[in-house]
């Protein structure tokens, strides 16, 4: 991995631990230690001693009780939710040692050093504190409504564009001051349906839009039927069925390997993102992305079939993913116009996918033989050439009656050198190909790297083996983000996150993990949180901060995937999209560059009517986001506190205000 020499890691305060200073503890003191011989005798749920660099909690019976506080709050009766069999008791206090250790887990931090030469996306970051005590809500008033995407819809912005020719009005504009109004719901809506047979129906009521049945539904795209809308599986290359098309790929190219060589693809101009849902039968996962356009809501209705998507646009920005980590990239009829203007679009394509890795062009030019259609293939044939890419395969599938064209990124730069013309030209050593936050398209090939222990030079591992081996790249003669040696790192994060997982939020939250579906990890580091929750039909957003260590090449190199996302903006997603959010020492770092409120607005906006939240952090910021949410008549699940460090789950409820704030 390439370290970048000038970074601002991600440092926290350490725990700070009372001591024993005065003849009348002592008692206290052989009470205490008499405990922690009963808990070592009967538990070992909490985090072993030797995860140091996360500076496990004191164990409960190490400190008074006052020094802890255990906030439970019993949902009111949901018959679609689970309820906690039992209240949880303060840790230490009426309840057994095993079960306090449990609670010294919820606690059990991941501390960061400044240790370790980890890049970040950020350039600069003002200090903003907030000390606001009251709040006053109203709804936005946004013309997009119930769709409202700050950063999408900023129409003020968009308006004053000199030029719509690369879509500029599709990119991210996002509002000088972030909105603290709140969106509203769409009328009649319900819970969503949840996984899989999300995947096959959705409440209408939840995305009212009928724009793509009328322009998609003769391809089976989407269908009103009664009460709901319903997805055939099918899409533009793909009438039959999304299964057929992924094996046909497949037989086209057998060392594709779904599942175990491919594990991570990108799908460019998604659609309803039927690709990607139907790929998690081949136990891939899919990152899609779509803009938000004139076909009204695509990524809206992937997401509320629990199928991961984006907005997002090829246009004149870098697509916010690191380099060389993408297994494949598809695109079918995706409306990019690749093979103009030097190639500009595909050369991004180039960047993020990895050496040895296919892209998949299913389009007109590939099968038809229209005067335009002719053209267009002859362009895209001289630009794949020039810039080193093989066609492995051209075949026509004859139950859909399309064809498809499968080009293989090269391993190597033997190529880049004997090429008689060097047009697209090599990259200037100076760009960065990881640098991806507000970084603009350029035309030129990035080197490829030829140190066997430099990132890309090797494929990863078959899935499922890489998801928990270190990468090979990682040093031990590096520091981690925690300051180990890198591998040991993210070995000690794996393991601390399986821990938690296991013996914390599994059992003592109350939440039914069957109808979770779309998760988010605002702040990823390893992507160990998701790593440990690879066994539930669910899938989890990782979210690198700019301003943190750029740890996101690691995550997609054990077989996950994310993005890169600066939490002062709105994310590029719709409202209500995801079941639970996972903030582990993310706001307290968040309130040093800008104000908390708007950023909580933002979890408001993202987070689905009785979603979860989970937020890990200092004590200060746990009551900050705590009253915050409380006047947004979110429901207090569980919080918890000790030595300055604190735990907060909370439910997001229907409630909305009925005051309507000023034209946006």
């Amino acid at each position: 991995m390439a370290f970048g020499g000038h970074t601002r890691l991600d440092v926290r305060r350490p725990q700070h631990h009372s001591s024993c200073c005065s003849s009348s503890t002592a008692v206290a003191l052989f009470v205490a230690l008499a405990l922690v011989a009963v808990w070592m005798a009967s538990s070992m749920l909490a985090t072993p001693a030797d995860l140091s660099p996360f500076q496990p909690t004191p164990l409960p019976s190490q400190n008074p009780p006052s020094t802890a506080r255990m906030d439970y709050h019993p949902p009111p009766v949901n018959h679609h939710q689970q309820q906690p069999a039992e209240q949880i008791a303060e840790p230490g206090v009426g309840m057994p040692p095993a079960e306090a250790g449990t609670q010294a887990e919820l606690l059990t931090e991941t501390t960061t050093t400044d240790q370790g030469p980890w890049p970040t996306q950020a350039k600069a970051a003002d200090s903003n504190k907030e000390h606001t005590a009251s709040y006053t809500w109203k709804l936005c008033n946004a013309e997009a409504g119930a769709d409202y995407i700050p950063c999408l819809d900023n129409l003020q912005a968009i308006n004053k564009l000199r030029s719509t020719k690369h879509y500029e009005h599709r990119e991210r504009h996002c509002p000088q001051h972030p909105p603290t109004c709140l969106v509203l719901l769409p009328e009649g809506y319900k819970n969503p349906i949840t996984w899989p047979k999300s995947r096959d129906q959705i409440w209408y009521n939840n995305v009212p839009h009928t724009k793509l049945v009328e322009y998609k539904g003769h391809q089976n795209w989407v269908k009103v039927s009664g009460e709901f809308l319903t997805f055939p599986g099918g899409g533009t290359q793909f009438k039959h069925g999304a299964l057929h098309y992924i094996d046909f790929i497949q037989e086209a190219k057998k060392d594709m390997a779904w599942g175990k060589r491919t594990r991570v693809v990108l799908d460019v101009g998604c659609g309803v993102a039927s690709f990607g849902g139907y790929l998690f039968d081949r136990d891939v996962l899919t990152m899609s992305f779509a803009p938000k356009d004139e076909h009204e809501a695509q990524v809206q209705f992937a997401l509320e079939r629990g199928i991961p998507a984006i907005s997002a646009v090829m246009g004149t920005k870098r697509l916010p993913f690191p380099s060389r980590v993408f297994d494949v990239v598809h695109c079918a009829r995706c409306r990019v116009p690749w093979h103009i203007e030097g190639g500009k679009l595909l050369l991004e394509l180039d960047r993020l996918l990895r050496p040895g890795g296919y892209f998949v062009w299913s389009a007109t030019p590939v099968y038809q033989k229209l005067p335009e259609d002719v053209e267009i293939w002859e362009a895209m044939s001289t630009l794949t050439r020039s810039m080193c890419w093989k066609m492995v395969n051209k075949v026509k599938d004859r139950v859909n009656r399309v064809g498809i064209a499968i080009f293989r990124k090269p391993i190597d730069n033997g190529c880049y050198e004997a090429r008689s013309a060097a047009n697209p030209p090599l990259c200037e050593e100076y760009d960065d190909p990881d640098a991806a936050w507000n970084i603009s398209l350029q035309s030129c090939v990035h080197r490829l790297p030829v140190d066997p222990v430099i990132r890309g030079s090797q494929w990863p591992e078959e899935w499922p083996l890489r998801l928990q081996k270190p990468p090979y790249w990682l040093k031990n003669s590096e520091s981690g983000v925690y300051g180990k040696p890198a591998p040991e790192d993210f070995q000690a994060d794996y393991k601390h996150w399986k821990q938690v997982i296991s013996n914390s939020y599994m059992n003592d939250l109350g939440i039914d993990w069957s109808a979770v579906r779309n998760v988010m990890d605002m702040k990823a580091v390893y992507g160990g949180f998701a790593a440990a929750l690879r066994d539930h039909k669910l899938w989890v957003m990782n979210v690198i901060p700019i301003d943190s260590p750029d740890t996101l090449a690691i995550i997609y190199e054990r077989g996950l995937f994310g993005l890169y996302h600066d939490w002062c903006e709105s994310f590029s997603t719709y409202p209500r999209t995801y079941d639970l959010l996972h903030a582990n020492h993310l706001f307290s770092k968040i309130k040093k560059r800008c104000k908390l409120v708007p950023v909580i607005v933002e979890v408001d906006r993202i987070l689905r009517p009785e979603g979860r939240l989970i937020v890990r952090d200092s004590l200060e910021t746990i009551n900050e986001v705590e009253s915050i949410v409380k006047s947004l008549h979110w429901e207090v699940r569980m919080s918890y506190s000790q030595d300055n460090e604190g735990l907060l789950f909370v439910q997001k409820t229907m409630w909305r205000p009925n005051e309507v704030e000023a034209k946006l």
